[in-house]
C-alpha cells in the first residue's frame, strides 16, 4: 500500500503550493483585471499558473491515489510549462512585454517555480513505493 503524501515534506509542499496559489491568483487577477491589453499571454499564463497551484494543493491535500495523480499531473505540466516559458523569455524577451510566474525559469519568484514541480515529482515518486514491512521474528 503507497504511504500517504500529505505528511512530512509532503506538508511543506501543501503550505507553498498554498501560498504559490494565493500569490500567482491574486497577482493574475490584478493584471487580468487592470492591464490585460498590455500583455494578455504573460496574464493568461500567469492565471494557468495558478489554477495548476491550486488543484496541486488540493491533490496534495486530498491524498490517496487520485490526488496522487492529480498532483502528479499539476507538477509534470508546471515543469514543462515553467521550461517552456522560461526558455522562451530568455530567448524572445520581446514576446513577453511583462513577466509572468514561469519567466525566467521563475526567477521573480526565487526560481521555485522550477524547483517545487521537481521536488513533488520526486516525493510522489518516494511516496509511490510501499512501506516496507518491518521482519517477521
Amino acid at each position: 500500500m503507497p504511504r500517504p503524501v500529505n505528511t512530512g515534506l509532503g506538508r511543506v509542499l501543501v503550505f507553498v503550493y498554498g501560498l504559490f496559489a494565493v500569490a500567482a491568483t491574486c497577482r493574475a487577477g490584478v493584471q487580468i483585471i487592470t492591464k490585460f491589453g498590455e500583455a494578455p499571454v504573460s496574464y493568461l499564463l500567469s492565471a494557468l499558473a495558478a489554477v495548476l497551484y491550486i488543484v496541486a494543493t488540493v491533490g496534495l491535500v486530498r491524498g490517496g491515489e487520485g490526488g496522487r495523480r492529480l498532483a502528479r499531473l499539476c507538477f509534470t505540466v508546471e515543469l514543462v510549462g515553467v521550461l517552456a516559458v522560461g526558455t522562451l523569455s530568455v530567448l524572445q524577451p520581446q514576446d513577453f512585454p511583462d513577466a509572468t510566474v514561469w519567466s525566467g525559469f521563475g526567477e521573480g519568484y526565487g526560481y521555485l517555480p522550477l524547483v517545487l514541480p521537481v521536488l513533488g515529482l520526486i516525493w510522489l515518486r518516494r511516496k509511490s513505493a510501499p512501506a516496507e514491512q518491518p521482519a517477521a521474528r
